[in-house]
């Protein structure tokens, strides 16, 4: 849904160059591929959404104007979820906008984080490795992850690797733009994900 706040929310994220070049409305129609993704996969809205490596806020400031859902906009850089943090606090903002500032890594296992959200999203975060490793623990079982994917590159999710993870892929679709929607079919092993670096470091797969 586009509302002023979107559109503004995501012309000031331009202005402080935390969103890539042109009109504003085609970060919003590749945001929308991810809420296109999980309504082909569910037919229930989510009830709890985390985006990595939010930036300026796509396509999290996306989905929480599309569901009204509580989502949860996490970034690694002050800079950025001080800015996000300003977005979601604006008094025409929708409800349920939270923002976190750290590591995935090192958040995923905090008290009461641990398996709580149905949809975690990534649109350039990591390779997918480790954007599989660092956003499985957030996710309940039966919960999914849905990745931005680069067109013409083929499959970059082994089974065996998202096995390894307790994860399986569902969808991958390429048109308009690409998504690949991956669910968590059993619960998180301790292993994972690793310290803080090492999946990009040394990744699964």
């Amino acid at each position: 849904m586009t509302t002023p706040w979107l559109l503004r929310a995501l012309n000031s994220a331009q202005e402080w160059g935390f969103l890539g070049p042109g009109p504003v409305q085609g970060h919003i129609d590749h945001a929308a591929a991810f809420w296109e993704a999980w309504e082909s996969w569910s037919t229930d809205a989510p009830t709890a959404v985390l985006d990595l490596g939010s930036g300026g806020g796509v396509p999290g400031l996306v989905l929480l104007a599309h569901w009204g859902v509580r989502t949860v906009l996490l970034d690694a850089m002050r800079r950025r979820t001080e800015f996000l943090e300003h977005v979601v606090g604006e008094a025409d903002a929708p409800a349920g906008g939270e923002v976190w500032t750290g590591r995935a890594e090192a958040l995923a296992r905090q008290p009461g984080v641990e398996e709580t959200f149905d949809l975690v999203t990534a649109r350039s975060f990591a390779p997918p490795a480790a954007t599989a490793e660092c956003a499985v623990r957030f996710l309940r079982v039966g919960g999914a992850l849905i990745v931005s994917e680069p067109p013409d590159e083929g499959n970059r999710w082994p089974a065996a690797g998202l096995a390894e993870l307790g994860l399986s892929l569902r969808v991958l679709r390429r048109e308009p733009y690409g998504v690949v929607v991956l669910v968590k079919d059993a619960a998180t092993n301790v292993r994972y994900p690793r310290r803080v670096g090492v999946p990009q470091k040394r990744p699964l797969f």
